[in-house]
């Protein structure tokens, strides 16, 4: 399943903060989490990771740090701030607002019988 791009953009900034609220963790790790939370249907690219993770860092919502890997080699590792936290919160608030509205319109879709197509050049 393709999702599309605009959905993904939408749900990135939730979802980043989300796994931060996790613990702290680096780029490819995050990239990992999504993959390991849609079942492989969302396949982020650092291309779009790293500039998401810069701007939630200048908007103070996650720092970063220098770190070493088990093997030696240095990676940034990032940390949900309190304004992150809290910029996570109002997210949930907002996408469930979301996500309920369109639960009822979806069963509510399913209940009424189909529609016709009206006829073509009416409006």
């Amino acid at each position: 399943m393709r999702i599309d791009k605009d959905l993904v953009a939408a749900s990135a900034t939730p979802l980043v903060l989300g796994i931060l609220s996790e613990g702290e963790s680096y780029g490819y790790a995050i990239l990992k989490r999504v993959d390991e939370l849609s079942d492989g249907r969302m396949q982020w690219t650092d291309g779009m990771l790293y500039p998401l993770l810069h701007r939630l860092e200048r908007l103070g919502h996650v720092q970063s740090s220098w770190g070493v890997s088990d093997v030696g080699r240095r990676r940034k590792h990032y940390a949900i701030t309190a304004a992150g936290r809290e910029a996570l919160a109002e997210r949930q608030a907002q996408w469930h607002v979301v996500a309920d509205a369109l639960a009822q319109v979806w069963r509510e879709a399913q209940q009424r019988p189909a529609t016709p197509r009206l006829a073509e050049g009416w409006a």
